[in-house]
């Protein structure tokens, strides 16, 4: 659908069935931008849709900007075509944790992000390679991994759905065994979870990497040895520094994790299954974001 006008042109690729809203967020953006001079195209992703396709989509309408429309995971197909090129990407949130639109200040509003989607400035960030899937956001080893599992095997959507999910898995879920190299220091540990963190909080607000910016050079691993939802509480209000018997920080431009038995595994908030090795390494300057 092409709705034609004078200056701008915006590519929304819009994926429906994102988070739990009842009007259709096309329709929203067709309204939005009805009296403007920004030409807009939308291209709806069908529920079984390859990455070709969304390329195709993106070079045929020849757009000054993409926007993801929906959650994270739009946003990852779409990064994932623009990889390395200098196509400003945009973000309307509209998943259920949004979590790099957070990570960005984007607003919740759909309105706002629209605002922002189309006169924002972008700007260069970095991103990861984690197993060969490209990671935004944040990607992990252990209990959030299968926090992510057990909230996606359940039928509705948004915090009490979360909540249920986070309960089950801190009940559920057994530490693990992991070991890595981080410069000349090897790290042998019991963990609960292991964090390729390129952002710095998760959808929730958990700000699990605090040291974290998307235009360095290195990205961190964040090794969390026990339960520590108190710790990162701590954290997260006081800003007080780890206690290092709980969480332990480090940089890193690439490295290699494995585990003594296969452990669940997350990207971007997608659940990618079992696996006893985590490669990353990071992309300088992957990705042109739009920020407010």
């Amino acid at each position: 659908m092409a709705y034609k006008n004078k200056k701008q042109r915006l590519l929304f690729v819009v994926n429906q069935g994102s988070g739990s809203r009842d009007e259709s967020l096309s329709e929203q953006i067709i309204n939005y931008f009805s009296a403007s001079e920004t030409t807009i195209e939308i291209f709806e992703l069908p529920r079984k849709c390859d990455i070709d396709k969304i390329k195709k989509a993106i070079a045929k309408a020849n757009a000054d900007r993409v926007i993801a429309v929906g959650g994270d995971g739009t946003l990852k197909l779409v990064a994932e075509c623009l990889l390395n090129t200098e196509t400003p990407i945009g973000i309307i949130p509209a998943g259920s944790a949004n979590g790099m639109a957070k990570e960005l200040n984007i607003p919740m509003d759909i309105e706002e992000a629209l605002e922002v989607a189309a006169h924002g400035s972008a700007h260069k960030i970095h991103a990861t390679m984690v197993n060969d899937e490209l990671c935004i956001h944040l990607s992990d080893i252990g209990f959030n991994a299968y926090l992510v599992k057990k909230f996606d095997e359940l039928p509705t959507r948004g915090m009490l759905t979360y909540a249920k999910s986070a309960w089950h898995a801190f009940w559920n879920h057994r530490k693990m065994q992991v070991q890595f190299k981080v410069g000349a220091r090897n790290v042998k540990a019991s963990a609960a979870m292991v964090v390729i963190a390129n952002a710095t909080k998760y959808g929730t607000g958990f700000q699990i990497n605090p040291d974290g910016k998307l235009d360095d050079d290195v990205f961190e691993v964040i090794l969390i040895k026990e339960y520590a939802v108190m710790e990162i509480l701590k954290i997260w209000i006081s800003k007080l520094p780890w206690n290092p018997k709980k969480i332990e920080s480090f940089q890193a431009s690439e490295v290699k994790i494995s585990t003594k038995y296969q452990a669940h595994f997350q990207v971007d908030g997608e659940y990618m299954g079992k696996t006893n090795k985590v490669e990353a390494r990071i992309i300088p300057n992957a990705i042109n974001i739009i920020m407010p």
